[in-house]
């Protein structure tokens, strides 16, 4: 079987809202106040809790990497209490995900949001049974961009990983796909979308409405 394995964060939902909250909420815990806006640093958000901290941190002037080390579990935590209040998809991202399935294509999600997290905010928002598999970071010994959490990801949906598609909205994504010698397609409606051009991927997708046409040229 042929299987389209998506990128989670700033490929399907948006989810930074939600992140910079939990990342303040740590920043406030600090005496900080809050570091990071809201649309602003979507950007920063969807790179994962550790930039959050990172940047956050060096925007003040107050970088330390123990201090991101000792607050990471701590945005883990606010995160998880408040995963699912400002989080979307985007327009058609659900709505692609059924005709894939509908033509006959496993689904997937291969993400480096910890698994416990990308399934609780899967489950939140009442989609989880929509996807064959969920791989997150910490599934394996390895995360993206080492191919085998993609491969697994495939495999677990019931296809031959010689024969994915990866969705994704990063250089991360774009190499992983590369190093599991699979084609990539790069969203241009996320944060980061004006830079994904120059990663060169297989395809780059503005809308969600046109991914069912681009997986059947990329995999058939």
């Amino acid at each position: 079987m042929r299987t389209v394995i998506f990128d989670l964060d700033g490929t399907l939902a948006d989810t930074s809202g939600d992140l910079l909250a939990a990342a303040n909420a740590c920043f406030r815990q600090m005496g900080h106040g809050d570091v990071l806006q809201p649309g602003a640093d979507a950007g920063i958000a969807l790179r994962g809790g550790r930039m959050m901290l990172t940047r956050g941190l060096e925007r003040i002037g107050a970088y330390d990497a123990d201090t991101v080390d000792r607050f990471y579990p701590i945005l883990l935590d606010a995160y998880r209490e408040a995963i699912d209040l400002h989080t979307e998809f985007y327009p058609g991202a659900l709505q692609a995900v059924g005709n894939l399935k509908t033509l006959g294509y496993g689904v997937g999600i291969c993400t480096n949001k910890p698994e416990a997290l990308a399934d609780l905010l899967l489950r939140r928002l009442g989609v989880r049974d929509e996807f064959a598999s969920l791989i997150g970071a910490d599934t394996l010994p390895v995360r993206k961009p080492d191919p085998e959490p993609l491969r697994e990801a495939a495999r677990r949906a019931g296809g031959n990983p010689d024969l994915c598609v990866l969705i994704g909205d990063s250089d991360t994504d774009r190499n992983t796909a590369r190093n599991a010698g699979v084609p990539s397609v790069l969203v241009t409606f996320g944060p980061s979308g004006a830079d994904m051009a120059a990663l060169e991927p297989e395809g780059l997708l503005d809308h969600f409405d046109a991914l069912p046409e681009m997986v059947s040229r990329l995999i058939g």
